[in-house]
């Protein structure tokens, strides 16, 4: 799944969430994906930082 991807299922999921119209049980099955769902788009971000970090360092080293 991509970042994206992840990011339209975690907003899927706060939408059924909010409606108040799922069972306790799907509650916390729900509670539980968009937790994983989360920590999966967070690692995604932090290595896209990283990334974004090194190409930097790369064209300050190549300026001078």
């Amino acid at each position: 799944m991509t970042f994206e991807e992840s990011i339209l299922k975690l907003n899927s999921i706060a939408e059924k969430l909010e409606s108040g119209e799922v069972s306790l049980e799907e509650s916390i099955q729900l509670y539980k994906e968009g937790m994983d769902l989360s920590a999966f788009c967070k690692k995604e971000l932090e290595s896209a930082q990283l990334k974004i970090q090194q190409y930097e360092v790369k064209e300050q080293i190549n300026e001078q």
